[in-house]
């Protein structure tokens, strides 16, 4: 209940509400814990997807794609709020010297091509890319964008709910894990229709 309650309204008080109301560890955790580390690059993992969604319901006028698109950017912002919240609770900072993914034991992977930072996210070469098509093309290249991106953000959930120890944070990860599974499933029957499969 306390995680629904925060996502919805995303605001200080259903933040500390939800982690007063915590199962799991009461200690704060440190700057370079898992915990802090899932938090701010799902944060920025999140912010992407939610770009991406915005650029492709301006991209067509197909109803099923905008309200994937609609859910997609709600559910991540309101997530990705929750996550910098409890950065601002715990007093550790949004952003770290050390390189993403540090907390799983990549850092040294995480290579920021082209600005992918993390696993499963679109490079600045194919954010444009989006954002110059139309239609039906804008639908398919976004599908296959945002299922590479929903992987990348399921092995990084994952990784949360083995390595994290604040129980409502490892609880909203493991959310993220069914629900962008269940989104993956669903846009490939999407792309299916479109003549498209997701990418390798």
């Amino acid at each position: 209940m306390a995680v629904a309650v925060a996502g919805v309204l995303v605001a200080a008080g259903a933040i500390t509400y939800a982690v007063a109301e915590d199962g799991g560890s009461s200690e704060t955790p440190a700057a370079d814990s898992a915990d802090a580390g899932f938090a701010r690059d799902m944060a920025v993992h999140h912010q992407q997807a939610v770009e991406m969604s915005y650029i492709v319901r301006d991209r067509t006028d197909d109803e099923e794609v905008r309200r994937l698109a609609y859910d997609v950017a709600q559910t991540q912002a309101n997530q990705r709020g929750m996550l910098l919240g409890w950065l601002d609770l715990w007093g550790l900072p949004k952003v770290s010297a050390d390189p993403p993914m540090t907390w799983m034991g990549m850092g040294d992977m995480a290579s920021g091509k082209d600005g992918a930072l993390m696993p499963g996210m679109a490079t600045n070469s194919e954010m444009k890319k989006l954002d110059s098509l139309q239609g039906k093309q804008a639908e398919a290249f976004y599908l296959q964008l945002m299922t590479v991106h929903h992987k990348g953000g399921i092995h990084m959930a994952e990784g949360c709910v083995d390595k994290c120890t604040v129980g409502v944070e490892k609880r909203l990860a493991q959310g993220m894990v069914e629900g962008q599974r269940s989104e993956i499933d669903l846009m490939a029957g999407m792309l299916k229709e479109r003549g498209a499969k997701p990418r390798s």
